[in-house]
Parts: structure tokens; sequence; C-alpha cells
């Protein structure tokens, strides 16, 4: 069975005439004949009853032509999308932790496309379903950082989703806290002067490991921990409680706003400073796409004037 003889049944069937139905097909009424009769052989039913006066369905036709039509019917639907001139945009993904500047390369790139025939998706989220949506090809690439801390099971993780990580920039830590906060002027901040501040978080879901957190010395015992899930509650929370992060310093004021100041993280025996290793993730062996390569040429543009 084809779709040119269903496509030959179903017109028979609403033009109840070989010769109306060869017309409006453009193909001779014996070759009709001939794939309908073929047909009828691979089903072992009789779709019509032939007459001087045309053709009508028998009982099995009739049934049969019910699911033609939703055979032929899905056809259509799958080439109205995705034939030439179809309605199907190609879709572009990227999971990330909580930066700013990976969102400020993805709106760069959306910028050199006509987002009318695209699909985009830019997803803050938490660190395990970073790794799980570019596992599943949900995006098609992921912002993560890696240190001395997590690297390791991190690795694994990466490595049995087919992952492979892909270096972008090693930094130090710095305490993002609000332009008004107490420790704002000092050019380095200590541990032991956070102690009063309460510490903000990304939380990781349920089933969090330490091994996820999005900031360094997430095993410390912190006098106040306020967890957060989106970056615009996190900066609230710097506004109203002089709460503080520590993260890579990379700010990208343009989405944030000049409000919020990275100082330099001073480190000691006990809390010492580990370097942030960013990069992105990918499937094993994939090519990225046209809007991933320019996506990653914004991210290492940006960074590189950091």
């Amino acid at each position: 069975m084809t779709l040119v003889q269903l496509h030959y049944f179903i017109t028979i069937a609403e033009t109840k005439s070989l010769n109306k139905a060869a017309e409006q097909l453009y193909v001779s009424q014996p070759s009709l004949t001939s794939a309908m009769k073929e047909l009828e052989k691979e089903l072992g039913i009789t779709l019509f009853y032939r007459s001087g006066r045309g053709v009508t369905l028998t009982n099995d036709g009739t049934e049969f032509l019910l699911y033609a039509k939703q055979i032929y019917g899905q056809y259509e639907s799958v080439l109205e999308k995705y034939g030439e001139g179809g309605s199907y945009k190609k879709k572009f993904g990227v999971s990330t932790q909580h930066y700013s500047f990976a969102v400020k390369a993805f709106v760069d790139m959306a910028k050199e496309f006509d987002m009318s025939q695209y699909e985009f998706a830019i997803r803050e989220t938490k660190t395990a379903e970073v790794i799980s949506d570019v596992n599943t090809m949900k995006s098609e690439i992921g912002i993560l950082y890696l240190c001395d801390f997590n690297r390791k099971m991190m690795e694994k993780l990466m490595q049995s989703a087919h992952l492979e990580f892909h270096h972008l920039v090693d930094c130090q830590a710095y305490v993002y806290i609000w332009k008004n906060h107490p420790l704002a002027n000092k050019q380095s901040i200590r541990f032991d002067e956070l102690k009063e501040y309460p510490c903000l978080s990304f939380e990781q879901g349920d089933n969090s490991s330490f091994y996820f957190a999005e900031e360094i010395l997430s095993t410390n015992e912190y006098p106040q921990v306020i967890k957060a899930n989106d970056r615009a509650t996190m900066l609230n929370l710097m506004v109203g409680l002089h709460g503080y992060t520590l993260c890579s310093g990379i700010i990208c004021e343009e989405l944030n706003g000049n409000e919020y100041i990275a100082v330099p993280f001073e480190d000691d025996e006990q809390n010492p400073n580990s370097t942030m290793e960013i990069g992105y993730i990918t499937k094993k062996n994939s090519v990225l796409s046209a809007m991933g390569e320019i996506y990653i040429d914004k991210l290492k543009q940006y960074l590189k004037m950091k």
C-alpha cells in the first residue's frame, strides 16, 4: 500500500467516477484502474462496485475510506509543516545555570535571525536539568561550571549522559552584592565578614546535591541561608535583605542594571578560593547548528571583553 494508492482511492470515492478521478489526478484511467486492483489484492477486499453509472463504495470500501483519510490526512499535515513553504520552524534551545552573560549572548544571537522563522528557547534552570536538557536534546547547548570540588562528580554525570564539556573561561570567585551594601566599598571581602548577612543560593530541587550548587563553598556552614529559583528574586533579596552570593563576577549590566557589584572574595585556609571553569556542554560527536555556532561565538566575544 502506498500513499499514491490512498490518494487515488480517496479521489475516486469523492468523485464517484474513474473518469473524473483520472482527470483530476492527471493520470490515465487504465493506470488508475490498475492501481486500485493492486490495492484491493493487497487488502484482500473489494473497494468499489463498478457500473456504467460510475463507481460506489462497498461496505468494506466505506470502512477503509475512514482509515485512508486519517492516514493521508496525517501525511498532508506533515507536508504542510515540513514541506517546501511549510510552517515548520527550526528550533534552537540553550539551558543554563543562572548567568546573565549566557542570556546576553542569546539575545545577540537571536537578533541575527528572522525570529518569525525560528522557535528559540533560553532556559535558566537547575544544574541537573541543564545536563538532562542537553542529554535529551531539549536544548542543543548547556552552560555550567566546574571546580575542584564538583569536577569529578559532574564529569561522571556528563560521561554517562554522553556529553562533552567545552572550556570557555576560568575565573575566581566574587561576592555579588547590592551597590549600597555595607561591604560594597571594600577592596575584597573575607568569609567571616559575611556572617551577618544571608547567603543567597539557587535552589537545586528536592534531590539537590552539594555538587549541583551554582556557588562555590557550597559545603560551608552559613548562619543565614535563603534559597531562590530565579535571578530577579535573587537581586531583590540583595536589596531588601543585604544578601549576597558567591559568583563568577561576570556581570551583564545591560540586563541586570548597574545596581549590583562584584567584589573579589578573599580566601583563607578554611575557605579557599576555587577557580570556576565555565564552559558549555553538547552531545558527544554532535555538530552545532548555525544558531549554535553563532551563540558560542557571541559567548566568547562577551567573555573576552570581561
